[in-house]
């Protein structure tokens, strides 16, 4: 589904991807893992269309999205849940989720049935509609920030540190969201500092480092690797 080969991402003069390559293959769960700076996010933004690529290729469905306009490559079918959530705080629920259907603007029946999808996700969602997105507790606007990623109909999903700053419970029903979202067809490439959580719902992983891939496998290898353990997971 994503291919992407020898990509370098610059800001100004930091030279932050470094030639990366790696896959997604339609309905897996792909982690992303590493420390902060290690170029995570910039990764993410790049595929969105936040940031050009300075060189490589990035395919979507065998189509060339290097360079393209954000609004584009949501309607080609991805979008993305951004680190630190960026909901719209003065806005409803309801309205924060109208917006992740901008790009489609579907309406009437469709759009209803888009809404009672997220809504069976995430119920407190419904109970919350409207209120003021900024009220919301961390992990009600997770919920949301996923949510309006959602409405979007994506074939991938990016989403980008979603355990950031959330207890331990609500970290639990996010992740068993994500994987409901996955089963329903959904493809996932999940960028998160918590590697254990990461690699355990995810079939492949990457660990990126300083701007380059260093290591790649099946998920339960890497959580297995020595190496992973040490340096991500917490183990001497």
């Amino acid at each position: 589904m994503l291919e992407v080969k020898n990509l370098h991402t610059h800001y100004g003069h930091l030279h932050i991807l470094k030639g990366l390559n790696f896959s997604v293959n339609e309905g897996e769960i792909v982690s992303l893992i590493g420390s902060n700076g290690a170029g995570k996010t910039t990764l993410l933004k790049t595929i969105s269309g936040l940031i050009k690529p300075g060189e490589g290729s990035i395919k979507f469905l065998g189509r060339e999205i290097g360079g393209e306009k954000p609004a584009a490559i949501v309607s080609l079918g991805i979008s993305q849940a951004p680190e630190g959530r960026r909901i719209f705080p003065r806005m409803s629920v309801l309205d924060n989720l109208l917006m992740g259907n901008y790009a489609r603007k579907s309406s009437g029946k469709e759009l209803k049935q888009d809404l009672e999808r997220i809504y069976h996700l995430f119920p407190r969602l419904i109970e919350r509609q409207h209120q003021q997105g900024g009220t919301l507790s961390g992990g009600e606007q997770q919920m949301l920030a996923i949510g309006r990623a959602l409405m979007a109909r994506p074939k991938l999903l990016l989403l980008d540190e979603p355990s950031m700053g959330l207890a331990p419970m609500m970290v639990a029903v996010i992740f068993e969201v994500i994987k409901d979202i996955s089963k329903k067809g959904t493809t996932i490439l999940l960028v998160e500092q918590n590697a254990s959580i990461a690699l355990q719902i995810a079939q492949h992983g990457y660990v990126l480092e300083t701007g380059k891939i260093i290591l790649q496998d099946k998920a339960e290898n890497l959580l297995n690797n020595q190496a992973v353990k040490k340096a991500y997971l917490g183990h001497a």
